[in-house]
């Protein structure tokens, strides 16, 4: 069975690489991306499981990344990180899944498996239980 394939977008690279880490040594394949371009351009070449999708981008909208990754690629799951507890709730209709990251990395990583090992309406319950996008 071939690895999950999980997009990460981050303007910082440090935590690119820390993220990477972490979820590559619980077997999923990583790809990462610094920018909305970078991440446009990775979407079109490869398929991705789920994307991990930073809030706060210096100089990137992240509703407007998670807004184009919706249009093209409607069904692939997008989780938002975050350490802010209040996000734009037009954001959390956009995403599949928010994450504070004070609840890392055991909350996300139960979410990636649930992202990548089933459909997405368990994606769906996961999101109301916790006061996602759905609450």
């Amino acid at each position: 069975m071939e690895s999950p394939i999980i997009l990460c977008i981050d303007d910082q690279q440090t935590v690119l690489e820390l993220r990477k880490a972490t979820l590559e040594s619980h077997g999923y394949c990583v790809q990462v991306a610094s920018s909305s371009y970078a991440a446009m351009k990775i979407l079109e070449g490869v398929s991705m499981t789920a994307v991990l999708l930073e809030y706060k981008l210096e100089g990137i909208d992240a509703e407007a990344v998670a807004w184009h990754i919706k249009q093209r690629f409607p069904n692939l799951p997008i989780i938002l990180l975050s350490a802010y507890s209040e996000v734009p709730e037009r954001l959390l209709w956009l995403v599949d899944e928010y994450v504070m990251k004070s609840e890392m990395p055991e909350r996300l990583l139960g979410i990636m498996k649930k992202a990548t090992h089933s459909d997405s309406a368990a994606l769906s319950g996961e999101r109301q239980r916790h006061g996602g996008a759905a609450a």
